[in-house]
């Protein structure tokens, strides 16, 4: 994503502003997180390497603040990911 908001914010409904707002900032947040990952795994400098996954672990932490904003807002979502999950469990028995 590198800074481009990948929906027009001002197309959006004001009811569901926020909910796009924080998806949104998920996929910033993920789009971080790889590249941080990336980042690590390409440098043999140690320092450089723990200090870069720490970052991509707070990016982690950002990505459940957003997620549990989300969820607080859109509760379709929560039923989809409990669906997702028990499909997971189904096909994987676990």
């Amino acid at each position: 994503m590198m800074s481009n908001i990948p929906t027009d914010l001002n197309k959006v409904t004001k009811e569901n502003i926020d909910k796009e707002i924080l998806r949104t900032g998920i996929i910033a947040e993920l789009d971080a997180i790889n590249l941080y990952e990336q980042l690590a795994a390409k440098t043999e400098n140690p320092d450089i390497k723990k200090v870069i996954l720490d970052i991509a672990k707070e990016e982690k932490t950002h990505v459940g603040e957003f997620q549990t904003l989300l969820l607080r807002l859109d509760k379709q979502q929560v039923e989809e990911l409990e669906t997702g999950k028990k499909e997971v469990e189904k096909e994987t028995g676990k």
